[in-house]
């Protein structure tokens, strides 16, 4: 820092002029005025010269109002739209809820009767099955009944061949022809 920078303004050695006023030690900026009235005044003025102009000449009011009521009205018309439009989602609510429980409800009955049905069938496909081995046991039954008679009937072909057999033997034995006459007259006789 050798060389410090060259000063090429400074207020100290210039007046400055100032609009303030010491009150009561208290220092009061005084703001400019125009006519004697201050710029909120100048501000408020004008507006309400603007506001007489338009509603005196442009009749701005009416479009005001008329914009106004043609917006409220939209806004009326919306609002009427958005309470049918609810009102249609809550019937279509409520609609889809029943068909729901009624679907619930369906598929209840449904599982019901299918279990129903199932059990039913189980109890008729055990009747079913008792019917039929009570029907091939009789098959059975009648088959060893008729094999037996068929095995009876052959016992007493071949017992009554046998004794035929047996009993021609024992005649050819004991077979006399004078005993055979004799027998022949008695009965003749008795007769």
């Amino acid at each position: 820092m050798a060389n410090a920078p060259e000063t090429i303004f400074t207020t100290q050695d210039t007046p400055v002029e100032t609009h303030a006023t010491v009150e009561h030690d208290v220092t009061v900026h005084e703001e400019p005025t125009a006519f004697g009235l201050q710029a909120f005044q100048w501000v408020s003025v004008s507006m309400l010269v603007l506001l007489i102009i338009a509603f005196a000449v442009g009749k701005v009011h009416k479009a005001i109002g008329g914009g106004l009521d043609s917006r409220i009205q939209t806004i009326r018309e919306q609002l009427d739209e958005a309470k049918k439009l609810r009102a249609e989602a809550e019937v279509l609510r409520q609609e889809y809820a029943d068909k729901i429980a009624g679907a619930q409800k369906d598929a209840e009955a449904m599982l019901e009767h299918a279990r129903t049905e199932a059990s039913a069938i189980v109890e008729r496909a055990r009747t079913d099955t008792e019917a039929m081995i009570i029907r091939r046991q009789q098959m059975a039954e009648d088959k060893i009944a008729a094999a037996e008679r068929g095995a009876i009937e052959d016992l007493r072909a071949e017992a009554a061949s046998a004794a035929a057999l047996a009993a021609r033997g024992l005649i050819a034995e004991n077979y006399q022809a004078e005993t055979d006459r004799q027998k022949v007259d008695e009965t003749i006789a008795a007769l």
